[in-house]
């Protein structure tokens, strides 16, 4: 699921029920939602009436999108036109000329329960052949002539815990999954949200190893707790969350918050901050951007088209024109701004390079593995970024030298976080890119008395 809610831009019909075979039709989100007003609603209520119906079927239908209820099980649609499971579309019906207008001042507003950030699921019948727990929709006729005010009208079904979000921002659908494989060393949001989620199910599912740091580093305890996931819910125990793992982490999650029923236990805002900054664009000047203009370097040696960039830490004029250059190569929009899809594509390409291009180039000084290091974590990256530390050590003693075992123990967190003080960098005793690439600077210098580093000069580029 994404992180905060937004309105989509379209949203896909299935004209049946989920498993049956029907055609799937996608329409404009506030289309679909004057269609069902049409359908389930007469246009001769009082307008009261109208706008707390409409408010119930907007919210239904977020919810449906928000939590990818249909599509984390592997359907190709949001939402059916079933009202055993949903709600009452019919394809290409006319529709009420008062219910269009209120639709169109209404479809950006929503209903959330108090403390929850989730479109609430706002479960209604007609409340005269029908009856269940939520809203009845010919009960709220009677409300309106009795004075209530739409939102009165939703807090007698929903509770008074209720707010109504205005003015959501409207957005394309973009599925929660980045499309790149999450495995050790993977430092993202998507991460983030992937532990988050195991925590949870974890108390449902207590087999599943709680994971300690919910930081976007996928370590060894978070690969672990995919393992033992995979096992209980009979995948391929591989320890990385491909599509398949991502989207049933999704969809077990939602069934144990119930964030898909009226009792849902809710999301809280804590639940979807994002750890990483977002978008980044120009003025901007943090770590991320350091860790973006090492990667645009990189991907700037080896592809001609794509603009070289120094790494400052500055988002300047620079790293703009480069981002726009990525974005031309691959075919996105040329913004400038580095959103979701251009940082997954630019890490695609930078892993693609890594994993193409011989790692030494005749040097030592070999380019950032892809995988963030922190303490706990083994392999043969390690090993090399102790050896770095080790040379180092000689003119700066106060970083500690670190056997290369490659094991990455509190002797070498140690010798990390001395080094990131020493130049200046966010001391966490983690290895990023942007770490990794100042602690090579440094290990160039001292060893070969210049750069020497494989982005610098690659001899030959991939296009």
């Amino acid at each position: 699921m994404p992180g905060e809610p937004f309105i989509p831009e379209t949203i896909t019909v299935h004209l049946g029920r989920p498993n049956e075979d029907a055609e799937n039709v996608t329409v404009s989100f506030p289309d679909y939602v004057k269609n069902v007003a049409s359908s389930e609603i007469f246009p001769t209520w009082p307008e009261e009436s109208l706008r707390a119906n409409i408010y119930a079927i907007t919210t239904f239908a977020l919810n449906r999108v928000y939590t990818e209820w249909y599509r984390s099980r592997g359907y190709d649609f949001d939402i059916t036109n079933s009202t055993q499971y949903d709600q009452k579309f019919i394809y290409g019906r006319e529709i009420f000329e008062n219910i269009s207008e209120l639709v169109d001042e209404l479809f950006t507003d929503y209903v959330v329960r108090q403390g929850s950030v989730e479109p609430l699921f706002t479960q209604f019948c007609n409340g005269t052949t029908v009856q269940c727990e939520g809203l009845s929709q010919w009960g709220t006729v009677d409300l309106a002539e009795m004075g209530y005010t739409p939102y009165q009208i939703l807090q007698h079904y929903y509770g008074d815990d209720i707010n109504i979000v205005k003015n959501a921002p409207i957005s394309p659908y973009i599925p929660s999954y980045p499309d790149i494989v999450l495995k050790l060393g993977i430092q993202s949001n998507e991460v983030r949200d992937i532990q988050i989620r195991l925590n949870r199910i974890s108390r449902n599912y207590p087999a599943i190893p709680k994971i300690p740091v919910t930081d976007g580093v996928f370590d060894e305890p978070t690969e672990e707790a995919v393992k033992k996931f995979q096992e209980i819910f009979n995948l391929q125990q591989t320890g990385t969350v491909d599509k398949s793992t991502w989207y049933k982490i999704m969809y077990i999650y939602t069934s144990v918050k119930k964030l898909a029923e009226l009792n849902s236990e809710g999301l809280s805002l804590e639940d979807v901050q994002k750890q990483f900054t977002g978008d980044l664009s120009i003025g901007m000047q943090t770590m991320e951007v350091r860790a973006l203009q090492y990667f645009l370097a990189v991907i700037g040696a080896y592809y001609a088209d794509v603009q070289p960039v120094d790494i400052t830490g500055y988002f300047g004029e620079q790293t703009e024109n480069s981002v726009k250059s990525f974005q031309q190569v691959f075919g996105l929009p040329q913004t400038g701004v580095v959103d979701r899809q251009t940082w997954l594509d630019i890490y695609r390409a930078y892993l693609g390079i890594v994993e193409s291009v011989p790692s030494t180039e005749g040097s030592d000084v070999i380019l950032y593995p892809g995988r963030v290091l922190r303490e706990g974590m083994r392999g043969e990256d390690v090993k090399v970024i102790q050896e770095y530390l080790t040379l180092i050590n000689q003119t700066y003693p106060n970083i500690p030298a670190v056997e290369n075992t490659g094991y990455f123990g509190p002797v070498t967190r140690s010798s990390v976080l001395a080094f990131q003080k020493q130049f200046g960098l966010p001391a966490n005793g983690i290895v990023g890119a942007a770490t990794w690439n100042e602690i090579a600077g440094v290990y160039s210098d001292l060893k070969y008395g210049y750069d020497k580093r494989p982005y610098q000069n690659p001899g030959y580029v991939i296009q």
